[in-house]
């Protein structure tokens, strides 16, 4: 089947979509699926814009509402992961996946599911190692810290997609996982984004929590985004013994949306043709699921997940066939995910807006059937009950609670290397390509829904650590093997936009009189997001 493949979508539904149908109308290729790799900025209304951390000048409504409300419907099913440019007070109602539209599912913090036989996992949010080890304990209405935190990975994620056995066809990630650009192309990548070289060079750019996925699940394909350019890497595994067969994995980030014109490709994946040709949950994850539940955790005290260290009774939650069974015949062997949809906000009106609407803590339907259904912790309804028993755990306050060590207690120490000191004080989230200065406080900006122009973002990173072994660091003149390999999955069919509706939102930089605009790179300064950044 054809799969397209999104980089950081950014709301431009519109554009996207319409791109898929200008394909199909020049080269009669039309995608089964469109999978979009973070940054899909689900944003139903003005609330759910303040629920976003950027800046006030990148607060777009965009075109989601009108999926939302049923003014519009995908024309092909799409599956997304979160970045950390998202509405998160939304994209947390789901914390097991959902559709947050018709014909528009999330993955959740973490999920796999299948689509005709494909199986597809992914994870939401970017990595930091400062609040990797910590529960999700943000609700809204968010303050300066958790509005960023709400969109870190944690650990207990990476665990439950560790716990998985059988085989990955399809993983995505937001950021890129570490080390993943000595496998393709780096010199190519250091001339079009020079400004990586130092964290390339020092192998700190990209999640160390995605390459320990990609080493575990051996995808035959991975996706990303977050970067904000087009990269290709070809990636082959070590076998543990000689009786496991070989494995590769082609990994593919993509740029954003239009204008760029790298933002989505198409693929041919194998799949099965007597395969259901609905969106269908996977019996092995909603397994590990059950089994991992009791690990749940809503606070924001600091823990590592158990492992094979004299500490823990219990590490290995991996299911047996017996349990995935066991869910089978919980489903009557019907795998098919309800299109169960349900409002749960307003919806942005266009002629009626309201710039001063605050976002609440909602408890989404989806997920409390969801739980119902297959016994699990509803995360949301933990932190709600949290809040009213004023436990102070897991609480949704103004003023955040003194911060915990991020490298935990002397008896378990941090996995991650939290030294920060050579940081800094900037916000470690964002590199902004900008043609304009001005630095606007995230905390007093007014909600603009303008729909007109998408965000333009680009990240790095700055968390170290020590890499397995499979992940050395390879020179360039050792890929010219996969060269071939490379090009070949490189250069699969692009999209191209050159219809005369969308060629001036080909423009890269210039004013409306067409001069050409120089774009600065910068970090943005501290005063956009608070006195106490996040990474210190």
């Amino acid at each position: 089947m054809k799969v397209a493949v999104a980089g950081c979508c950014h709301g431009a539904l519109d554009k996207m979509y319409e791109t898929l149908e200008l394909l199909q109308r020049r080269h009669n290729v039309r995608p089964d699926l469109l999978l979009c790799c973070g940054d899909f900025q689900a944003v139903r209304n003005e609330a759910d814009l303040r629920c976003m951390a950027v800046p006030a000048k990148y607060r777009h409504m965009q075109t989601f509402y009108r999926y939302y409300s049923g003014e519009k419907k995908a024309p092909v099913l799409t599956v997304f992961i979160g970045g950390n440019h998202e509405a998160s007070n939304h994209l947390q109602e789901l914390p097991y996946g959902g559709w947050v539209a018709p014909n528009i599912y999330y993955l959740g913090y973490a999920g796999v599911v299948r689509f005709r036989g494909v199986r597809i996992g992914g994870i939401s949010g970017i990595f930091k190692s400062h609040d990797y080890r910590k529960g999700h304990f943000e609700c809204p209405p968010y303050n300066q810290q958790t509005i960023r935190s709400a969109y870190h990975v944690r650990n207990i994620e990476v665990f439950k997609l560790k716990q998985l056995k059988r085989s990955i066809d399809i993983f995505m990630s937001h950021d890129w996982p570490r080390s993943i650009y000595h496998y393709g192309n780096k010199k190519q990548l250091l001339k079009m984004k020079s400004f990586f070289r130092q964290e390339v060079e020092s192998n700190t750019l990209g999640s160390p929590a995605a390459s320990e996925l990609l080493q575990h699940l051996k995808p035959t394909y991975w996706f990303s985004a977050h970067l904000h350019v087009k990269f290709a890497a070809f990636m082959q595994h070590e076998t543990k013994s000689k009786e496991e067969l070989p494995k590769a994995t082609k990994f593919l980030a993509l740029d954003k949306c239009l204008p760029h014109r790298d933002f989505l490709q198409i693929i041919d994946v194998e799949h099965d043709p007597n395969a259901s040709d609905s969106l269908e949950y996977d019996a092995e994850w909603i397994a590990v699921l059950k089994a991992t539940n009791s690990l749940v955790n809503v606070t924001q005290s600091t823990w590592n997940m158990p492992e094979k260290n004299g500490l823990h009774a219990k590490w290995d939650y991996s299911v047996t066939e017996e349990a995935i069974k066991e869910v089978l015949e919980e489903l009557n062997h019907d795998l098919k995910i309800p299109c169960n949809f349900t409002l749960t906000a307003a919806c942005y009106d266009p002629n009626k807006p309201q710039k001063n609407m605050e976002p609440v803590h909602t408890i989404n339907p989806q997920t409390t059937e969801f739980c119902a259904q297959f016994g699990l912790t509803d995360i949301n309804d933990r932190i709600q009950q949290a809040k009213e028993e004023g436990s102070g755990r897991g609480e949704c306050e103004e003023e955040e609670e003194e911060e915990m060590d991020s490298t935990g207690s002397a008896e378990e120490p941090s996995e991650y290397n939290t030294d920060n000191s050579g940081l800094s004080s900037f916000n470690p989230d964002e590199i902004m390509l900008d043609e304009e200065g001005g630095d606007e406080d995230l905390s007093t900006c007014s909600v603009d829904p303008s729909p007109d122009h998408p965000p333009e973002f680009s990240t790095s990173f700055s968390d170290i650590r020590i890499m397995p072994d499979s992940m050395a660091v390879s020179s360039d003149d050792a890929m010219d093997s996969n060269n071939e390999e490379l090009e070949k999955f490189g250069g699969s069919k692009q999209v191209e936009e050159k219809s005369s509706t969308e060629r001036s939102l080909k423009r890269i930089g210039g004013d409306e009189n067409g001069n050409s605009g120089v774009k600065k790179i910068k970090r943005r300064n501290q005063a956009i997001y608070a006195a106490e950044d996040e990474d210190k």
